[in-house]
């Protein structure tokens, strides 16, 4: 069998791809050598923007099955018949660190689903924590440039991260969620995910309700302590790539079971503390969890960088029967997320094979621009405006979810109160869940953090979030610290 021609990327074959072309032997380069100059210009140009945030991820392909009725609560078409199964698309990603970062790493993990649905693609994009660290997203920016590298520096700040989680009293549960054991999670395989946000569910009859997503892991979780993390770090920086890629090559297939907590919207306004923020948690006893589905990874991506890199995720990629909250720190990602991808992967990023529909195909009047192609030119003479007279794609008039009803002036406010809404209560109802070991633990990594801290006013505010939570939590803290400070 004769082998295949190697071309240039015009088709040209190639006659040699081991020398330049040179003014005689020994004699400098020529200009004219197309195939050099293609492919050191084409090298130059194959890494894009990392990502500001979730830079190094992992991903595979899958399935989710329809294994309970939820019709009663949403008429989305893929969750509309027990055993349909869509095909899915999970990223996995650390938060804070580059491209370039280890896996075994003490950070939040995302946790970002997309759902190849009939009518079109829904994308579910949370982390491995039911929280976050701050609620509103024009803190956010802010918030991120305290975990990342110091300008000057170079380096992650200890003064930086705690100073920021100082003045932001709202961090306080997930600090403690970040700190304690499932900081660290074994692999991907071995953690459960959540949607963190409140979402909004509609069923066919326009009754809405709203949603908290729990992906909950079949292979057990598993965590890593911060000594065998470091370790593994070390010898390994992609372990939890490696292990994500073999146990599916081997056939082992990872998967979850999805749970969600439903509140019928009527609750809400006089639900005891804010449902709409996301440092907080539902209580199960209040909203039980109700089974949905499974979720399995079964293929690997052929190409890492086309398929995992190039993933783009928005909150706002929902289908009907699905919709936002008034959640603000969702609200600020329905832009955020979208206006990253334009920005990184160009404003056609919709076009590529892993962001595209699979089950349905995408009809709008979006054209031209960089990596434009046929696939969004609509066919042969199509207009690319609306309404017109040429049979182009038209709007349904069919909300996708409930409407939500907002009352008062515009500006600026602090979220709405309920009468218990808190900061630091549910911090403290999560370390009294801990194990002894476990709150030992987590005492020593938070103090192991802490104590690198150089000015005494910024340990002392964050001693204080922790008193607030719990004295006992507090005051484990505050001499541990002190212990360490005096060494």
């Amino acid at each position: 069998m004769s082998k295949r021609v190697l071309t240039t990327e015009s088709g040209a074959p190639v006659a040699d791809n081991q020398n330049s072309a040179s003014a005689g032997i020994g004699g400098p380069l020529l200009l004219q050598d197309q195939h050099l100059l293609e492919k050191l210009a084409r090298f130059n140009r194959e890494r894009i923007p990392e990502r500001v945030v979730h830079a190094r991820g992992s991903g595979a392909y899958g399935y989710f099955e329809v294994t309970d009725d939820v019709t009663g609560f949403t008429h989305a078409d893929f969750l509309n018949t027990v055993g349909k199964r869509t095909e899915v698309f999970l990223r996995f990603s650390t938060v804070a660190d580059s491209l370039g970062g280890a896996d075994a790493v003490r950070d939040p993990r995302g946790f970002a689903v997309k759902f190849y649905t009939e009518q079109g693609n829904y994308d579910l994009v949370g982390n491995n924590t039911p929280v976050f660290f701050v609620k509103d997203p024009i803190k956010f920016p802010d918030f991120i440039h305290s975990q990342k590298r110091d300008p000057f520096t170079g380096r992650q700040e200890p003064d930086n991260v705690w100073d920021f989680w100082a003045h932001s009293p709202e961090a306080t549960h997930q600090v403690t969620w970040l700190m304690g054991d499932r900081g660290i999670p074994a692999s991907y395989r071995h953690m459960n995910g959540y949607g963190s946000h409140t979402y909004q569910w509609t069923n066919a009859e326009g009754e809405a309700f709203f949603v908290k997503y729990h992906f909950k892991t079949n292979q057990g979780v598993r965590s890593l302590s911060s000594d065998q993390a470091a370790e593994l770090a070390g010898k390994n920086p992609n372990s939890h790539q490696t292990d994500l890629l073999q146990a599916i090559e081997r056939g082992v297939n990872p998967s979850w079971t999805l749970h969600v907590q439903l509140m019928p919207a009527a609750d809400a306004a006089e639900y005891r503390f804010n449902p709409f923020d996301v440092t907080k948690v539902w209580p199960h006893r209040d909203y039980p969890l109700q089974r949905v589905g499974r979720l399995v990874l079964d293929r690997n991506p052929d190409n890492v960088f086309a398929e995992v890199e190039q993933a783009a995720f928005s909150p706002n990629n929902f289908v009907p029967g699905i919709g936002p909250s008034p959640d603000k720190m969702l609200q600020g990602r329905l832009f955020a997320y979208a206006d990253a991808h334009r920005y990184r992967l160009g404003v056609n990023h919709t076009l590529l094979a892993v962001n595209a529909p699979k089950a349905t195909t995408a009809r709008n009047y979006g054209r031209d621009g960089f990596m434009a192609s046929n696939a969004n030119s609509q066919g042969r003479a199509a207009k690319n405006y609306e309404p017109n007279s040429y049979d182009g794609p038209t709007e349904t008039g069919r909300a996708l979810s409930a409407p939500l009803a907002v009352t008062g002036y515009t500006g600026t406010h602090e979220s709405p109160q309920h009468t218990k809404d808190d900061d630091f209560y549910q911090a403290g109802e999560l370390y009294r869940l801990m194990s002894p070991e476990e709150r030992s633990r987590l005492v020593a990594n938070i103090a192991g953090g802490l104590a690198q801290v150089s000015r005494d006013d910024v340990i002392e505010k964050n001693l204080a979030h922790f008193h607030a939570a719990d004295p006992e939590y507090g005051r484990r803290v505050e001499e541990a610290v002190h212990a360490l400070r005096e060494d």
